[in-house]
């Protein structure tokens, strides 16, 4: 197994791009940085202090002002045996994965400057450690020389159930129409934005994952790492 090494996995929402990367921490004991929630966690605040109006207009201006003042930071929590994300020292992990947060999280995810702010936050959680990282842009932008990328993908409408059902055993009034429309503005976003739009990456891997179990995913991944002498 090599010292320190890099998994990059990008994809489309939904996808469960976390899900996986959190079984390959654990499994090979190396650190989770999850980016999807940072960039949730910027847009929570942004909400919370009415830079952005839930489906409305983004002050730029007063959140690129802000992101001194924002600091994102995971603990792990041992009860649920996982980590969660803190906004400035409160556990906002249940918030952000709320409809408001979802809505509006490819907007500020957008802005130029947030984009650079938070990759220097990713980029200084993983030195000298290996990591697994999921988002977006970490095998083109964040993290080009990676070990191993991996992009991942499903249909549109795979990826609305599994994000309807997610929600629903939480409890929450959610409507699957709403998700899947959601799910295709966000791809619509996320792939034609200015500032490191979502592409796969030259030398990445393509997984999809639509009539696969989270085991089978799991493994073929464990595959691809060994092809690559990272594991045995």
């Amino acid at each position: 197994m090599k010292d320190n090494f890099v998994i990059a996995i990008d994809g489309h929402s939904s996808c469960g791009k976390s899900t996986v990367a959190k079984d390959l921490a654990k499994h090979l004991g190396i650190a989770y940085i999850d980016t999807g929630a940072m960039y949730r966690s910027v847009t929570l605040y942004a909400l919370r202090h009415g830079m952005l109006a839930d489906g409305g207009r983004l002050d730029e201006k007063r959140l690129l002002d802000s992101l001194n003042d924002i600091n994102i930071t995971f603990c792990f929590n041992p009860d649920e045996k996982k980590n969660e994300a803190y906004l400035n020292g409160e556990n906002v992990e249940n918030e952000i994965r709320t409809m408001p947060v979802s809505r509006n999280v490819s907007v500020v995810s957008a802005v130029a400057d947030v984009r650079k702010a938070m990759v220097l936050q990713q980029q200084h959680m993983a030195d000298s450690r290996s990591v697994v990282l999921d988002g977006r842009d970490i095998g083109t932008v964040v993290f080009p020389n990676a070990d191993l990328k991996i992009f991942m993908t499903a249909s549109a409408e795979i990826r609305a159930r599994r994000r309807f059902d997610e929600l629903k055993a939480k409890g929450d009034n959610v409507d699957y129409d709403e998700i899947l429309r959601n799910v295709r503005q966000r791809d619509e976003m996320d792939t034609n934005r200015a500032e490191s739009p979502l592409r796969m990456a030259d030398d990445a891997l393509l997984l999809d994952n639509g009539n696969m179990t989270m085991q089978q995913q799991f493994d073929w991944i464990m595959n691809a790492l060994r092809q690559r002498g990272l594991v045995e």
